[in-house]
């Protein structure tokens, strides 16, 4: 379908006060306590996971009654009703459960629009601190703090002779991403939780972001776009742009973020890495 970046400068506005709206509910539960139940997956599921879902979908219902909405909360919808959309609001309502968990603060609300496998826009929330990313295809990516205008962001280029500085999870440091720091040599690392991570490559706070252990397409996509409208990209290990709804697993192949595809960085990333 045609690309109307009119439309998507106007639902900038609403998705991130929705955004905002689903970390203030998030917080209420955060200061005042919750609930903790175990999914099938044996991954954490919590009062405000709940309660954010609910208010996105009520209100993206409402923004755009004929654009489906895919949580990571929802029902398991199948792959022959999805292949069918092609625009989808795709939403991850508490990015970070084991971090909101722990009460570190590292946790986030991501909304993003995907249109034929793209994400077009993206809206990253960080509750606890007040801090919003976003960003549409044609419009750039932006940054706004508290009560703060919103300023634009972009990645930073990165010298081959500087020390870079890489994102990790707090949660997963698998012997892939110790062979990638060993091969890139000296490296400032920081651990940090939930998209986060993408984001502070957005902002050129970082310059490269590795992920080879198991995540979900509602983990990467608002990110996706805000990392992508900033400059950098979000790649397979084969270097291709990650796609979305493509296959019956909602699950993303290992991916790296980085704030600049230079000829450095493509020529140690595509040595072969072993994922494990």
């Amino acid at each position: 379908m045609d690309l109307d970046t009119k439309k998507l400068e106007a639902l900038i506005a609403p998705v991130c006060d929705i955004v905002k709206q689903a970390g203030q509910e998030i917080m209420k539960i955060y200061l005042g306590g919750f609930e903790i139940a175990e999914k099938e997956d044996h991954s954490p599921l919590t009062t405000a996971d709940l309660a954010s879902h609910h208010l996105i979908c009520t209100r993206l219902q409402m923004l755009t009654p004929d654009i489906p909405v895919l949580s990571e909360e929802s029902a398991m919808i199948p792959f022959d009703q999805r292949a069918k959309w092609k625009q989808y609001w795709l939403i991850d309502p508490l990015d970070g459960t084991r971090e909101f968990i722990k009460k570190n603060n590292e946790f986030t609300v991501n909304i993003a629009l995907v249109i034929d496998h793209v994400a077009h826009l993206g809206a990253v929330y960080l509750p606890a601190k007040d801090t919003c990313y976003f960003a549409a295809t044609g419009h750039g990516a932006f940054k706004q703090e508290h009560k703060q205008a919103a300023h634009r962001i972009s990645t930073r280029i990165s010298a081959p002779d500087s020390t870079p500085t890489i994102c990790g999870s707090r949660a997963r440091a698998g012997p892939s991403l110790q062979t990638l720091l060993s091969r890139i040599g000296k490296h400032e690392l920081i651990r940090v939780g939930s998209s986060i991570k993408t984001c502070l490559v957005a902002e050129g706070r970082a310059d490269l972001y590795p992920r080879f252990g198991p995540t979900s397409e509602w983990d990467t996509a608002a990110a996706h776009c805000v990392v992508r409208e900033a400059g950098g990209s979000l790649v397979d290990t084969q270097l291709m742009d990650l796609r979305y709804n493509t296959k019956d697993s909602l699950l993303n192949p290992p991916f790296i973020v980085l704030g600049n595809l230079n000829d450095h960085w493509r020529k140690m990333l595509l040595q072969k890495i072993p994922v494990q």
